[in-house]
């Protein structure tokens, strides 16, 4: 009797030194706040409030940093299904069997150690033994058995099969695993969606970010920090709500580390989030408000692109919208201020229409009635020469993102139409008669003048009034000579075409041929020729004769060319 009651003592401080030892995992549930089958938006609300509370760049007391890291850890457990189905089951996210939890199940959350059935000697702790222990759950005893084929009176086991049980036991009912038993309950709203977010590199950076009229929102982080995740599940919401306004990209600074100290966005202590601000040349601003998906929306709807020119249609006179080269595109709608939609619209087509918006009251307003338009919101178009459109009226979108997509092929449809317009206008205006009929090279009539059709354009770039009419002049009476008029047998047109450029307005378009785009000419001549993507340049002494002498050498191969540095492009 003795044996045995020593025995009985070596087995139940050795379960008391394996329980204590291996309860080290901190109850998730119990650090957000939250009921076992709490679903992912209570899970997310609740770690969302103590990350604003616990956040070391908000709360400066000590040990804040150490709850913030623990309630991270927390919410990586339930936030990824898994993890926490692991957890549930075995008291540890990476699936591995111990002593610090259980599940909800049968046991009320306990784990049952058996080597034996029903009937055999246990022996029992109390809530307060088992509470000291590290475990959980609601149970009000905690109940170990063992037994042998010598029945109830006896224990019937040596040390060996106390090891042999906890580390390879043969699996029993209730959900036993490896000499431990469980089950998990059912957790609703237990499901995750994916993040969706766009890996970003150096060159997804240059290719599909810069330059490209689409707002991004850009997290940078490094594997090491906490907090990613919560991060990325906001973003992921925000962008969401904003389908089709902006795009989401992550960027690894420990793999990209060039792009993130070229941009200036490398993390310390946090991950870091940036908007990509479509402006005249792109910039990123960061966002330093509460980490919650409210806040962050507003951030990024404050940062949509701002091209579109708020008007007053009864103040202004239809003039105003055909006084620029680039065709113009105005919006009536009953908003007060500028509609989302309009504003990335605006950003994604800049560079080839001035945008403006208006506000009006219904489609009886006069001033709406005299554009010829029936129901609201409505797109109204002007082309350079004054003609006006009506685009489309009656706009429902129901979804931003198709909206958007088409709303941007109807723009592109109308530019096409408009291109065509100014290519026909350009073959219809003649270059025989009368002075200083060198047109001026836009983007509307660029194709007509310097497009793929045209062999050779001699491009006339000036930097002031002065130099424009003088080589106006020039190129007017070279235009007419015999030696520029030779029919190109290919294509039974002209051999060359004549224009003028504003280089001042037009530094990028030169940049194509030169670094520094001529900078130091107060005047020059280009030859181009678009489907080789090759050019000459002059710049000597501008008169009548020099320039046909130039002319008549490109035209007889006299002249090298050099490749372009790029595609001109006219902004």
């Amino acid at each position: 009797m003795e044996n045995r009651f020593t025995v009985w003592i070596l087995v139940s401080l050795l379960l008391f030194f394996l329980l204590t030892m291996e309860a080290k995992t901190v109850d998730p549930y119990k650090v957000l706040g939250v009921e076992r089958n709490a679903g992912q938006r209570e899970i997310q609300k609740a770690f969302h409030k103590l990350s604003l509370q616990y956040h070391p760049d908000k709360n400066k007391s000590k040990g804040a940093q150490a709850k913030f890291a623990e309630i991270n850890n927390a919410y990586e457990i339930l936030s990824d299904e898994e993890k926490r189905k692991n957890y549930d089951t075995y008291g540890d996210e990476k699936g591995n069997p111990g002593f610090g939890g259980g599940s909800p199940g049968d046991h009320g959350g306990y784990t049952y150690f058996t080597n034996g059935g029903p009937g055999q000697n246990h022996f029992t702790y109390g809530p307060g033994d088992w509470q000291s222990m590290g475990g959980q759950g609601g149970s009000k005893s905690f109940s170990f058995s063992f037994g042998g084929p010598s029945g109830p009176s006896s224990f019937g086991f040596g040390m060996e099969d106390i090891f042999s049980n906890f580390f390879g036991g043969k699996p029993g009912g209730g959900g036993q695993f490896g000499g431990f038993s469980g089950s998990t309950g059912s957790r609703p709203g237990s499901k995750t969606s994916p993040v969706t977010i766009t890996t970003v590199s150096s060159q997804v950076y240059k290719k599909e970010i810069v330059d490209r009229g689409m707002t991004w929102l850009l997290l940078s982080y490094t594997p090491s920090l906490k907090g990613k995740q919560h991060v990325e599940n906001i973003m992921e919401e925000v962008a969401s709500s904003l389908q089709g306004a902006l795009k989401v990209g992550s960027i690894n600074c420990e793999t990209e580390p060039s792009l993130c100290k070229d941009l200036g966005i490398y993390p310390s202590r946090m991950p870091r989030v940036f908007v990509y601000k479509v402006s005249g040349k792109g910039s990123l601003v960061e966002y330093d408000g509460d980490w919650a998906a409210k806040p962050l929306k507003t951030f990024c709807q404050d940062n949509l692109p701002r091209f579109s020119k708020r008007v007053d249609l009864n103040s202004v006179e239809s003039s105003t919208f055909t006084t620029n080269k680039l065709r113009s595109v105005v919006l009536l709608s009953t908003k007060k201020d500028t509609p989302v939609i309009w504003r990335v619209l605006s950003g994604l087509h800049h560079n080839h229409f001035i945008f403006y918006d208006a506000e009006v009251h219904d489609a009886s307003d006069p001033t709406v009635k005299k554009l010829g338009v029936g129901a609201l919101p409505a797109i109204v178009g002007w082309l350079p020469n004054g003609e006006k459109h009506v685009l489309k009226a009656g706009i429902t979108p129901k979804d931003m993102k198709l909206a958007i997509t088409e709303l941007s092929a109807l723009l592109e449809g109308f530019e096409k139409k408009s291109k065509k317009a100014a290519s026909s206008q350009a073959k219809k205006e003649p270059t025989d008669v009368g002075q200083n009929q060198i047109p001026l090279l836009t983007e509307s009539n660029f194709d007509a003048l310097c497009g793929e059709k045209t062999p050779v354009c001699i491009i006339g770039a000036f930097r002031s009034s002065k130099e424009r009419n003088k080589l106006e002049s020039i190129l007017t009476v070279v235009s007419r000579k015999s030696l520029s008029r030779r029919q190109n047998s290919a294509h039974g047109k002209d051999s060359v075409s004549y224009t003028l450029l504003d280089a001042t307005k037009q530094a990028t378009f030169l940049n194509a041929f030169e670094k520094a785009g001529f900078k130091s000419s107060d005047k020059l001549l280009v030859a181009y020729k678009p489907r080789r993507g090759s050019f000459a340049s002059f710049n000597g002494e501008m008169t009548t004769e020099e320039v046909e002498r130039f002319i008549s050498s490109v035209l007889n191969g006299d002249i090298r060319f050099s490749k372009t540095l790029q595609k001109p492009v006219l902004r």
